[in-house]
């Protein structure tokens, strides 16, 4: 998509932003039926906010939400699993919960050393495809190989294991500099699929504005002035406001993130990452 078409897309109201990303989502449920589609849904304020546009598309078409994929990466925060039970519950959605459970056997902890030659012969092989050629790792959900093994394989192995020709997921264009070129729909290979992102054109006050506006239910981190969501050894909040009272224009929204996974965002995509 050229620039132009963003800046016009950006700069829409709240309520014809809301409009488009329902548009794209009837398009999706048009080229896609809906039990080959699925939600990615971390918990967070952006998925949260797909998924309640989900759920409103659906109700107008009277049809089933498509099912929900939450990654346990190992290092879920608490707040995070509750939030998703309550509103499992609340919205009546069907949430799989996908996971390594190969190489989170082999571990009790953080930090702990993973030795390559216990890995199943999957894992071993997508160490290869990344051209890791180390003996052993660290358990670090959101290193490198830690986010490759833990998100991005897990993810590739629901989408293989439950025919999924479809994942919407919520990235935005100003959430990180390697998605800015991303289109509405995206082919995907290893597994072939779809990406479908609704919600390119939000920005993250538009996110929050729509929460408060529309009484969407959220994760009660951003109370403690949490951003930006990821795994809890590597998310910190650097303020004690509220989240959609902080400098959402002026300040970075990833900073609190682990900066390490910021700087290779664009190689984690090639891989097949959100």
């Amino acid at each position: 998509m050229n620039k132009d078409k963003r800046d016009y897309l950006v700069g829409l109201n709240l309520d014809e932003k809301i409009e488009y990303s329902k548009k794209v989502i009837r398009d999706s449920i048009e080229r896609f039926d809906c039990d080959k589609i699925a939600i990615a849904w971390t918990g967070g304020k952006d998925s949260t906010t797909l998924l309640w546009l989900f759920k409103n598309v659906c109700n107008d078409l009277s049809i089933p939400i498509p099912r929900c994929m939450f990654i346990d990466e190992g290092d879920v925060f608490d707040e995070i699993l509750d939030h998703v039970g309550k509103l499992k519950k609340e919205w009546n959605i069907d949430v799989a919960i996908t996971k390594n459970t190969d190489v989170i056997a082999k571990v009790k902890k953080l930090g702990d050393i993973v030795k390559v030659k216990d890995l199943n012969e999957r894992n071993r092989q997508e160490l290869k495809n990344i051209n890791f050629d180390s003996d052993e790792f660290p358990f670090e959900p959101e290193s490198y190989v830690g986010n490759h093994l833990m998100k991005t394989v897990p993810m590739k192995m629901f989408i293989e294991d439950n025919g999924i020709d479809a994942l919407a997921t919520a990235i935005r264009w100003d959430e990180q500099d390697a998605r800015v070129e991303e289109d509405y729909f995206s082919p995907r290979n290893n597994p072939e699929h779809t990406r479908i992102h609704p919600i390119l054109h939000f920005k993250e006050r538009d996110i929050w504005d729509n929460i408060h506006k529309n009484k969407i239910p959220f994760c009660k981190l951003y109370y403690q002035g949490y951003r930006s969501l990821g795994a809890r050894c590597s998310t910190k909040n650097f303020s004690d406001i509220p989240a959609w009272e902080q400098d959402l224009e002026s300040t970075t929204e990833r900073g609190g993130r682990g900066q390490d996974k910021e700087a290779i965002m664009g190689q984690l995509r090639e891989l097949g990452y959100m």
